[in-house]
């Protein structure tokens, strides 16, 4: 018999993500777990941000923003983005990340995750403790050493981060599955 939660988080883990926002001038970097894919055609995805955080600022301004996909070298520098603020510190330089010009959007990207999305916001849903931005991708940088023959991403190698409760979880490795196993 299984244990009732309480409505304990039970959807995790989810990934990591670095959302960069602003300009080249003055940008801020948000680490967050609360985001995913809400459409495929087109790439529409969604993130969810307090109102009380400097980012949620910024893109309620500015309705664009990056997503960038860090991976397990970058764990640290992750952690440091979502646990101090954009107004006291400048993240990008003390972390020593670098700021790309992003092709589509205002907001730079962080050349140094492996995957960047930029996103254009369509639609913004308030909710008790989070806003949703739900956006749409207009562009996606990967790094070229990334990218399998066939032109699909090779995640195995990405080995991108997600985050379940207060611990972050490292994702390199693939599980082969042959038909579903049920006669």
């Amino acid at each position: 018999m299984k244990i009732d939660l309480q409505n304990n988080l039970g959807l995790l883990p989810n990934p990591v993500a670095m959302i960069s926002s602003g300009d080249m001038e003055k940008s801020n970097i948000a680490t967050i777990a609360w985001t995913g894919i809400i459409n495929s055609e087109p790439m529409i995805v969604y993130v969810s941000i307090r109102p009380s955080r400097f980012s949620h600022e910024i893109i309620m301004k500015t309705k664009e923003f990056a997503i960038n996909l860090p991976n397990e070298k970058m764990v640290k520098v992750a952690d440091f983005c979502g646990t101090k603020s954009g107004r006291d510190v400048d993240k990008f330089a003390i972390c020593h990340l670098t700021k790309r010009q992003s092709m589509k959007i205002n907001a730079p990207y962080i050349e140094e995750c492996p995957i960047n999305l930029e996103c254009k916001v369509m639609d913004i849903q308030k909710f008790a403790s989070h806003d949703m931005f739900m956006a749409e991708v207009v562009c996606t940088h990967c790094d070229p050493n990334l990218l399998l023959e066939n032109g699909e991403i090779d995640f195995v190698n990405a080995n991108l981060i997600s985050f379940a409760g207060k611990k972050y979880l490292a994702a390199n490795y693939e599980i082969a599955v042959r038909g579903c196993g049920v006669k």
